[in-house]
């Protein structure tokens, strides 16, 4: 079982998962809502997001305490855990990890952020990412949990009984999780839970041909960036009005009349004169709101969805919390169905379209 401070991630280990063969479903813990309120389908893997990576530290402690209490009373309260942490160390990794360690009664944590596949690596306890140290990195702008430094042991000052090992390439991650001992409660990045599933399953992961989402089909895309890059698709965009961008009206005035004809729509935000956390919650919500309304009138095949919080928000609004995954398009792009039969594929707001969207016949990326 992974718990996954952000949905992104979740998607990601469920990918990794499900590519090296095994039955794998990912739950959305959302909105007070028990994740394991149905007992899950078999699976060999289960991956519960949760959205703790946005939250205080206090309520991220407190998600996690009535998340393992949810999973207690469910059949996955036996099952090996692994906290899926985010690569450039942001989270309230320490604050989430002891109720963790005080739940399985794990000895220890072995935390490894490290992702060496992706130049991220640890040496003498520094952090680096493509070389550089992680503090001289843009992440040190980060706005939540800027990197102000790249040494682990100023980063996690208070980390008792949580181990955090230098690993400069895969040979060093599979070391450490073939050395760690019994009771070790594995926490990290995808390098990590892709050696212990080698380790747990003996399994090698599999490749199969990506002809990406079909969007020939009743499709839905959502840019949930302001920052999105424009799509080539030949299906109709719907720009937020910037009345209800400002937060001056409500969705209805969002046009949507062309869907109605085509069944297929891209809803953009076109607009980007205001930041902050207030406004980036207002234009989720805004856009959580929207695509229900969309999705209960046209019930499209296909949702796409760009921005780990946007797809929080707007799972959350639908009220789906149970998906079966179908396909891994690429590293972190991962194709779902809910128990409604719509398709969900997630993209991280930094990963190109092409990765969730065919390729166009004249070459050009969509």
């Amino acid at each position: 079982m992974v718990i996954a401070d952000d949905i992104t991630g979740a998607a990601e280990m469920a990918g990794i998962a499900f590519a090296h063969g095994l039955r794998t479903q990912l739950m959305v813990a959302a909105d007070g809502k028990d994740a394991a309120h149905e007992e899950p389908d078999t699976a060999d893997v289960l991956v519960v997001a949760t959205d703790t990576r946005s939250m205080t530290e206090a309520e991220a402690v407190a998600e996690t305490h009535r998340i393992l209490t949810v999973l207690a009373k469910s059949n996955c309260r036996d099952a090996i855990v692994f906290k899926k942490t985010d690569s450039a160390l942001r989270g309230h990794v320490v604050a989430e990890l002891r109720p963790l360690l005080q739940s399985t009664g794990c000895r220890q944590a072995l935390y490894m952020p490290a992702n060496p596949s992706k130049g991220r690596t640890i040496s003498g306890g520094v952090y680096y990412i493509g070389g550089r140290p992680i503090a001289e990195t843009d992440f040190s702008f980060d706005p939540e949990f800027p990197a102000k430094t790249s040494r682990l042991s100023e980063r996690f000052p208070d980390a008792k009984g949580i181990l955090m090992p230098d690993a400069e390439s895969l040979t060093d991650i599979d070391r450490l999780v073939a050395e760690a001992p019994d009771g070790t409660l594995f926490a990290g990045a995808a390098d990590l839970f892709t050696a212990v599933l080698r380790k747990q399953f003996a399994t090698q992961p599999t490749t199969e041909a990506n002809s990406g989402v079909d969007t020939s089909q009743p499709t839905l895309i959502v840019c949930g960036s302001t920052q999105s890059k424009p799509l080539d698709l030949g299906i109709a965009e719907a720009p937020m009005p910037l009345a209800i961008y400002d937060g001056s009206t409500d969705i209805s005035l969002w046009p949507s009349a062309r869907y109605a004809d085509t069944h297929s729509a891209i809803l953009t935000i076109p607009h980007r004169h205001r930041t902050g956390k207030q406004a980036a919650e207002h234009l989720r919500h805004a856009t959580a709101l929207m695509v229900c309304r969309l999705v209960s009138i046209h019930r499209p095949q296909e949702l796409i969805i760009e921005g780990g919080a946007t797809a929080f928000a707007i799972l959350q609004q639908l009220g789906w919390q149970q998906f079966r995954i179908v396909q891994q398009l690429a590293p972190g792009v991962v194709r779902m169905q809910a128990p409604s039969g719509t398709f969900v594929t997630m993209k991280p707001g930094s990963y190109p379209w092409a990765s969730a969207l065919p390729t166009r016949e004249d070459g050009d990326d969509c």
